[in-house]
């Protein structure tokens, strides 16, 4: 039985960086009875997010940004060790990945691997992100990264062993959902083996 939905009211309570809504809807249950939910939506839109990788040094390229809402919730410093991301705005999110990795990491790489594309914490955003690997190598180093003066980013980019990142990862240091993923899929691929 598919269940279904009825009777949406959506609600704008804040429209900024994002657009944050109430949205009222009639779903109908596994038992066929009718309820009616509230819920608050965040929409921000969709996005790209890439793993860099040297496979002949056996490196990643990595960033480090403060992230307010992760400061807010318990992350003493509030930076956060993540792939390279962005939002699509108005790209395909082949272009978005390929325009953020050069902004963000100084490397301007020719081609993505698309992997797959989910939804980041489908109970409150709307956000879907795009997935890729990308191979780079030090000849496509085009400038230091760091973000744009123009959107306030002040992003460090870290190359790291891919092992160290492993370890980063296991220990608690990266707790990035985006770049666990990412981390994940290397290693379960043999990305370096």
């Amino acid at each position: 039985m598919v269940n279904k939905i009825k009777d949406i009211v959506i609600n704008t309570l804040s429209k900024g960086w994002a657009t944050l809504s109430e949205v009222s809807f009639a779903y109908q249950m596994k038992n066929e009875t009718w309820v009616t939910q509230k819920r608050e939506s965040y929409d921000r839109g969709d996005g790209a997010t890439a793993l860099l990788y040297n496979k002949e040094k056996k490196t990643v390229i990595l960033t480090k940004q403060f992230r307010i809402s992760s400061f807010l919730n318990g992350n003493a410093s509030g930076f956060v060790v993540e792939t390279c991301a962005g939002m699509l705005d108005a790209d395909e999110p082949k272009a978005c990945i390929l325009r953020e990795i050069e902004e963000e990491t100084g490397y301007k790489v020719h081609a993505v691997t698309p992997l797959f594309e989910a939804y980041s914490s489908p109970g409150a955003l709307t956000e879907k992100l795009y997935y890729f690997m990308a191979e780079y190598s030090e000849a496509m180093k085009v400038s230091e990264g760091g973000g744009l003066d123009s959107e306030h980013e002040d992003i460090e980019v870290l190359e790291l062993p891919f092992s160290e990142a492993l370890v980063m990862l296991n220990n608690g240091e990266i707790q990035d959902l985006k770049t666990i993923v990412l981390l994940q899929y290397a290693q379960l691929n043999k990305l370096f083996d």
